[in-house]
């Protein structure tokens, strides 16, 4: 019998193309799965294991709970014993909410706002001195200590510098028995009647009390009652002034600036939250940035003319009120539509783009009439950020937002808070300042930050102080020492935010979990590798099984069982063809254990690539942590960037360069980061930058249809005798166009049944069992097949099926270099992982004829490849760059960096301590400098080969 305390047991897996394997997987172990692209990891870790543990989980709920739930349809396996609480750590699980950021998702900066509420100083933002806050009993003793003996008036201010006629308020305080007020500075009596002038700023306190002070009983107990009343009407503060003298004295049971009387509401957690109207800045909303019209988008050629379409937004001339407001303008201030933009007036071009209301009148020369006009202009600028704030059309947003630039908030600085917020110190430090701190210098702050509180605030802060050392402490040990805690989660990648959800569950200290995690090593540089591994192991040690999707040869190496599926991908593929622990790999024949052993490696070419002997010189670049830089891109290689995560790799090429390229040759319109200037441009006819974002949001999208191969495919049903003589035309083959698809699912191939107060279901279209045509449409064959059988063959298939028509072959042939034979041609692109999607991009340009003088961008190619994919796209990459074109790979994975033919190393830490260029040339040049990190680990690769 098995013993579920030390396994868990999967029988009979058949999810996709798993064939009905058994496996018996190590519990509170260290486990990876690994295999070929396609083999079916994710099928077994993800869609056996943890959909069934999910299940479980969700069946626990009420009937009631479980409606609000996504669907528990049950994992096609036989059973699976001895599973645990299953938690997966995916790459897809980042929020993309603006308002998020990597402090609110570990909840470091939750603790951060608890520590400010509860142990901070507070300080005035006009003065700069420290506030002060006093209770009722205080201002009574400093009143009778400091003006014994003086005449005093206690007053309570209502109105602070804001403008206004008062009448109602005025009323208001007369009604309540008060008799005097002080408006600005001027003691007057309410029955005289009150007038102030609606258009000046006013300050406005209600007289209390006037008295003699002195600490006679009768005194002192008028005073208490007048001290409680003046801050009842003056919302806790109150001041005294004195008659001698005239002198204020601002008392506030918040916290209140001596001197000038502002005060701040005592510090709540929220008073620290840019997610909260208590601490958001009021002008972006706690958003950091607005979004503002940029006239250069909006004017691209001022040697146009306003006819001739010189204003963007609203085109060439057409007879519509706003271009008749625009004759009106010229007419007062004596211009021509057809003028060129650079020629009319200044005031004129103000109101055209700034909006105005002006009367004038023009007397004719000819007739001697004099005729009055009237200028109403909302202004371009207006027009574009009213539609871009107030519009509910998505599609008028997005077409606002094409003249418009993303920018910093003046207001709080892309800080989030509001002012008085950003006025609370510990250590001289405001919480937004602690935000931007890189983890490495965060932990170093909070390090030493005893020595800098007195002793009460120490015992308040001391647990909240653990907690944030502890959660900053586990970030580091995943290789995270770059990142900032107001970094924005949309711009993290894939495994950098699988990371940061690592870290919080090491935090979490759960035990008895199984974890499963999709390749966290994604975005390592090869240094931060053994920090993670060390992670997992902890996470293992506490009493957890781990279970990781991972190709890395270290992750292999140190795990305590490794599980190959193989043989091949795809239908090929869903076997268990070897497991064991590391060592035992050795003794079965397959393609992992050939590249873990060193039977089968990735070669490194027997000579670098001259090049054309042309260069672009990229110069003075700034952006974000570059330290103005100069960097010379050879032309005619392959080109690798390397350096540790957070060094300035993406910044340098994804934020710098490949904006510049694009806006040159394609008229885009994405700002690069900082530089001074580019050189070379000439030299090269296009650029293309192939990345990871999805191929497609619905599943309408496929790689059929992606790299235009289905357009062929149909145009050659279209062709066959049988589809000639019933006139069928292209469309007829489209599951998007009616006509030939199935009305009753419109083409998707399943329905969606509405259950009402349960999960809507997804079922295969009862018309077409999911074929997407109707049935006319599938009589159509061509060598026998349907357009349907078409989209069910993997790219293997279809590359022999369509081997004598060039047209379709060569880009279903290039599909097959990238190694992506075991996907099927219609394969839903919302199911390609990262890579997927990058190959199938690869793989449609490299289907393009090239011109031989290309600048092609590649972002981390061998996410998700195993060693033997790699290979082939290595010599996919090899063949784009032996035509002539360049190749610029930002990759970690030395397979792929000791086969280039140019290194540029970026260094030599991440964050602020890196954006330095640490060496360039050929990888043999590299491995000399010994102050890059990436050097060391080349040296060691290319002296393993040796």
């Amino acid at each position: 019998m098995t013993n579920h305390e030390d396994n868990i047991e999967v029988k009979g897996a058949r999810v996709h193309n798993l064939k009905n394997i058994d496996v018996t997987i190590p519990r509170e172990k260290l486990v990876v799965i690994t295999g070929l692209s396609g083999s079916g990891k994710s099928s077994l870790a993800f869609d056996t294991i943890y959909a069934e543990g999910q299940r479980r989980y969700i069946e626990t709920f009420s009937a009631y709970a479980r409606q609000f739930l996504g669907g528990l349809e049950r994992p096609d396996v036989d059973k699976i014993d001895g599973l645990s609480p299953v938690i997966a750590i995916e790459q897809k699980t980042t929020s993309k909410s603006p308002r998020s950021t990597v402090g609110t998702i570990t909840e470091i900066y939750d603790f951060l706002r608890l520590l400010y509420a509860r142990a901070s100083d507070a300080y005035s933002y006009k003065t700069g001195e420290k506030m002060v806050s006093y209770s009722d009993a205080q201002i009574q003793e400093l009143i009778l200590t400091e003006f014994q003996g003086r005449r005093i008036n206690i007053l309570s201010p209502v109105i602070r510098s804001r403008k206004g006629h008062y009448r109602e308020l005025f009323e208001h305080i007369s009604k309540q028995g008060f008799a005097k007020v002080r408006i600005d500075g001027e003691l007057l009596d309410l029955e005289k009647g009150m007038k102030v002038d609606r258009y000046k700023t006013h300050d406005i306190e209600i007289v209390i009390d006037r008295l003699v002070v002195e600490r006679a009983e009768q005194t002192t107990k008028r005073l208490t009652e007048s001290i409680q009343t003046a801050m009842y009407h003056g919302d806790d503060v109150l001041i005294v002034l004195d008659q001698d003298n005239g002198e204020l004295r601002f008392f506030s049971r918040n916290l209140m600036c001596p001197t000038t009387g502002i005060s701040y509401p005592n510090p709540e957690p929220n008073t620290f939250s840019f997610n909260s109207p208590k601490g958001m800045c009021p002008n972006c909303s706690g958003l950091g940035s607005l979004y503002q019209v940029n006239l250069k988008k909006v004017i691209a050629d001022d040697t146009k003319s306003i006819k001739t379409g010189g204003i963007l937004p609203i085109g060439p001339y057409k007879n519509t009120w706003i271009f008749k407001q625009l004759e009106t303008i010229a007419q007062r201030f004596d211009f021509k539509l057809t003028d060129p933009i650079k020629d009319i007036p200044k005031p004129a071009m103000d109101i055209i783009l700034n909006g105005g209301n002006e009367k004038f009148q023009v007397t004719s020369k000819t007739l001697g009439i004099t005729r009055d006009y009237k200028i109403e202009f909302e202004g371009i600028v207006h027009f574009i950020t009213n539609q871009f704030n107030d519009s509910n059309s998505s599609s008028i947003k997005r077409w606002a937002k094409e003249y418009m630039d993303k920018v910093a908030c003046e207001q709080c600085g892309g800080s989030r808070l509001k002012e008085s917020s950003l006025h609370f110190k510990i250590d001289q430090k405001n919480i937004a300042e602690l935000a931007a701190m890189d983890l490495v210098d965060l932990a170093k702050f909070f390090g030493h930050l005893k020595d800098s509180l007195s002793h009460k605030q120490f015992k308040i802060a001391e647990e909240i102080l653990k907690e944030i050392s502890t959660r900053i402490q586990f970030l580091l040990d995943v290789g995270l020492t770059y990142l900032a805690l107001d970094r924005s989660s949309k711009t993290l990648s894939g495994g950098e935010a699988q990371r940061i959800r690592l870290a919080t569950q090491i935090g979490s200290q759960l035990v008895g979990v199984l974890y499963i995690l999709d390749e966290p090593s994604i975005g390592l540089h090869q240094r931060d590798n053994n920090r993670l591994i060390r992670s997992l192991e902890s996470l293992r040690d506490i009493g957890n099984s781990v279970i990781v999707v991972e190709h890395d040869k270290d992750m292999i190496l140190r795990a305590d069982h490794v599980i190959d599926i193989g043989p091949k991908a795809g239908r090929h593929g869903g076997e268990i063809i070897s497991q064991g622990p590391p060592e035992s790999l050795e003794n079965f024949n397959t393609l992992t254990a050939d590249y873990i052993s060193g039977v089968k490696k990735i070669e490194v070419p027997k000579k670098r690539r001259k090049g054309n002997g042309k260069s672009i010189i990229l110069s003075g670049c700034t952006g974000n942590n570059l330290k103005n830089i100069d960097v010379e891109f050879p032309l005619g290689k392959m080109i690798g960037v390397t350096g540790v995560s957070g060094s300035g790799k993406s910044t340098l090429i994804n934020e710098t360069l490949y904006p510049i390229l694009n806006a040159h040759f394609f008229n885009a319109v994405k700002i690069p980061m900082p530089y001074t200037k580019i050189n070379g441009l000439k030299n090269i006819d296009k650029v293309i930058d192939i990345n990871q974002s999805p191929i497609g949001r619905t599943p309408r999208s496929n790689p059929a249809t992606y790299t235009g191969v289905f357009s062929e495919i149909r145009s050659l049903f279209t062709q066959t005798p049988e589809a000639m003589i019933r006139g069928y035309k292209p469309g007829r083959f489209s599951f998007n166009v009616k006509g030939g698809r199935c009305e009753t699912c419109q083409g998707a191939g399943m329905r969606v049944i509405e259950m009402n107060f349960l999960p809507d279901v997804t079922v295969a279209c009862e018309t077409c069992q999911g074929k997407r045509f109707n049935r006319e449409t599938l009589e159509i064959r061509y060598k026998g097949k349907s357009i349907s059988d078409v989209l069910e063959m993997t790219i293997n298939e279809s590359v022999d099926f369509f081997e004598n028509i060039p047209k379709i072959h060569r880009k279903l042939a290039t599909l097959q270099d990238v190694g992506l034979g075991y996907i099927t041609l219609g394969q839903q692109s919302t199911t390609l992982s990262g890579g997927e999607a990058q190959r199938v991009k690869l793989a449609t340009e490299l289907s393009k004829r090239d011109t031989g003088n290309t600048f092609y961008i590649l972002d981390e190619p061998t996410t998700g490849l195993h060693f033997e994919d790699i290979r082939v796209l290595m010599g996919v990459l090899n063949k784009l760059t032996d035509k002539g074109n360049t190749v610029l790979i930002i990759e970690h994975n030395l397979d792929v960096i000791k086969m280039v033919d140019y290194i540029i190393d970026i260094g030599p830490e991440g964050g602020k301590s890196g954006g330095q260029l640490m060496a360039s040339g050929t990888p043999e040049e590299i491995i000399k400098n010994t102050k890059s990190y990436t050097a060391k680990y080349l040296r060691e690769e290319l002296e393993n080969i040796v």
